[in-house]
């Protein structure tokens, strides 16, 4: 049996995987087998999340027992295939071929030129020339806004700091380690910077995936804005910080019906510092979009956290640049030399090595939104590493607080079901609408899984049938008094985006509408059900669907068994979700599987930015890794 027959016929190939062969099969009859089965895996590959398909480790698409081509010759035949372009063919006979062999992936053109618009993209960004400032005239208001920074290592100074000198700047860490706030006082820093050059303040775009990331880090620098002012920061300065975010479609401009958007190279984004929250969760596509419409002069900063979920789409470009990036812990040296007024020579070290890459990353270590309630750190950390002894120990000894680990309990709805039905029936007899959704926020389930018994399609029809009761005879009903929505799609008539999250509720006439969260917390605005854009029910998430938001309280429930879509970022992304309290439901084996697979993408984005042979490595697979 042929490979490309073998992938069909064991499920692996999606229905538009197999056409792409089968169309090529139908124009050039004698394409080799190995060849149509390649093209196949390169379109599937793009669907598990990765840039292309590396011929050398198929398994890591396809985890399966199959008569698989040698690498060796597998290459030969793609290179010899008039359906594959080459960079170094001499010929132009490929030029427009659908696929493209470089870096040692086989590509769908269009994803590889995704790759190579966004390295050039980043390139020319991180590469273009800034004003030329003194930084010790900005000593005076930076040692008011970080009083620390000359007397040790203050990493949130020296982001900022390192922002000054640098056009595109990566700003890592994990939760509560203040990456909003240093944005803040860098925002500050910059708008004084242009008041003594008698310039213009700097026009400041905040942008994030999702609505409600963008909502969240847009509340950050409402905060952070009200605590400059009682520090004392000059009112023209503060007030030039932006209070709003906005979705990266809603910052680009969607034009309907059609992949483009209203900014582009030819027509950039009208800014002098574009600001974006979980960079991690932007894909290839999105993010090469995103820098092409970024105009010369304008300062791109990306926030981030490294050990989240990739994006759901293709790409892991935030992962891809900070393997060009270093690790973030040290300082270039012409940074340590011109940041001297600025920072205490502690901070300045170690010297990091000169990278290809002209970016500059700083990874922030102290965490700041860690509350007495809720000692998560210690075990984020073990998570991290895929540390499963250490994680189970301290899952176990239950001494974190506000850390709970019900081991071997795989269904909240059944060991914790009144505890989690009170909370949702609590927000239906909330005071108003706004407390509603205030309470809303406080408590949220999260699993691994969208299908099934244990995923959120299945928990949440559960969760509905038990909360709407006999209101809900035989499935009628359907947006009943308490519903939790979560919208799916974007709708910008409705100022409604993917992520946002609603309450139904009942009004004094009988009538039930839904409420989503308005310009203010006070303020929440009202909806026919019937007029809202794609949403589904919210009592229970993915862990996907819920990155970028945060919860008082998290339900973490993991699956019965193994499964492949678990992966140590995956219960990371899951557990920092939590604000004050943790309950995870699982297995120790599960955790230990999970703990043990490493979400890493297939991607060539490191080496075009010069990574080096580092790329590679840090792409293989892991062992127990399987995509």
């Amino acid at each position: 049996m042929s490979l490309l027959a073998a992938l069909l016929q064991q499920g692996t190939l999606r229905t538009l995987d197999h056409a792409l062969a089968q169309s090529l099969r139908r124009l050039q009859p004698d394409t080799p087998d190995a060849v149509l089965a390649a093209a196949a895996l390169a379109s599937l590959a793009v669907a598990q999340g990765h840039a292309g398909l590396d011929p050398q480790q198929p398994r890591r698409l396809v985890d399966a027992d199959l008569d698989w081509p040698l690498p060796g010759d597998w290459m030969a035949q793609l290179r010899a295939s008039p359906w594959v372009d080459t960079p170094e063919r001499d010929d132009h006979a490929a030029a427009d071929a659908p696929l493209v062999l470089e870096h040692g992936l086989l590509y769908l053109r269009r994803y590889r030129e995704y790759e190579r618009r966004l390295a050039l993209g980043l390139q020319r960004i991180a590469r273009q020339p800034l004003p030329v400032h003194d930084p010790a005239a900005l000593a005076p208001l930076f040692a008011q806004l970080f009083p620390q920074a000359l007397d040790g290592i203050d990493h949130q100074a020296r982001a900022a700091a390192v922002a000054l000198r640098h056009p595109l700047v990566l700003v890592t860490g994990g939760p509560g380690t203040g990456k909003t706030t240093t944005i803040a006082r860098l925002l500050v820093l910059l708008a004084a910077q242009a008041q003594q050059a008698n310039a213009a303040l700097p026009r400041v775009a905040l942008a994030a995936p999702t609505g409600r990331a963008a909502e969240r880090m847009a509340e950050s620098l409402r905060l952070a804005l009200q605590r400059l002012r009682l520090v004392g920061v000059a009112a023209e300065l503060a007030e030039a910080l932006p209070t709003t975010g906005a979705t990266l479609h809603r910052l680009l401009g969607v034009i309907p019906d059609s992949p483009r958007f209203r900014h582009h190279a030819d027509n950039p984004l009208p800014f002098d510092v574009v600001v974006v929250d979980e960079a991690s969760m932007i894909d290839l596509p999105l993010m090469t979009k995103l820098v092409e419409a970024v105009a010369g002069g304008t300062r791109l900063i990306l926030l981030g956290d490294p050990d989240q979920l990739p994006s759901v789409e293709a790409g892991d470009v935030l992962s891809a640049v900070l393997q060009a990036s270093g690790d973030g812990l040290g300082t270039q040296a012409d940074d340590a030399t011109a940041l001297r007024p600025l920072l205490a020579a502690a901070a300045l070290q170690p010297l990091a090595a000169p990278l290809p890459f002209a970016g500059r990353r700083v990874q922030l270590q102290r965490g700041y939104r860690q509350s007495d309630a809720l000692d998560l750190a210690p075990l984020a950390a073990a998570v991290r590493v895929g540390d499963s002894t250490r994680a189970l120990e301290l899952l176990r000894h239950g001494q974190l607080a506000g850390v709970h680990f019900h081991e071997d309990q795989v269904d909240p709805l059944q060991q914790h079901r009144q505890t989690l039905l009170a909370h949702w029936r609590g927000l239906g007899e909330a005071a108003d609408p706004a407390q509603a959704l205030a309470q809303a926020g406080q408590l949220r389930l999260l699993t691994a899984l969208r299908e099934g018994p244990q995923g959120a399609r299945g928990l949440n029809e559960r969760i509905e049938a038990a909360l709407a009761g006999s209101a809900r005879p035989g499935g009628g009903a359907r947006y009943f008094h308490g519903r939790l929505l979560l919208i799916t799609e974007n709708s910008y008539r409705h100022r409604l985006f993917n992520g946002d999250i609603g309450l139904c509720l009942r009004n004094s006439e009988g009538a039930v509408l839904a409420w989503f969260p308005g310009d203010s917390p006070e303020h929440p605005r009202a909806f026919h059900p019937a007029a809202l854009p794609a949403h589904e029910s919210a009592f229970a998430m993915t862990v996907h669907k819920a990155q970028g938001s945060e919860f008082d309280e998290v339900w973490l429930q993991l699956p019965r068994r193994d499964n492949r879509v678990l992966s140590r970022e995956l219960v990371y992304t899951g557990m920092t979700r939590a604000r004050r309290a943790l309950h995870v439901l699982g297995s120790a084996e599960v955790v230990q599987e999970a703990l043990a697979r490493h979400a890493s993408r297939l991607s060539g984005l490191a080496l075009r930015l010069g990574a080096g042979a580092a790329a590679r490595e840090a792409t293989a697979p892991a062992q127990g890794q399987l995509f």
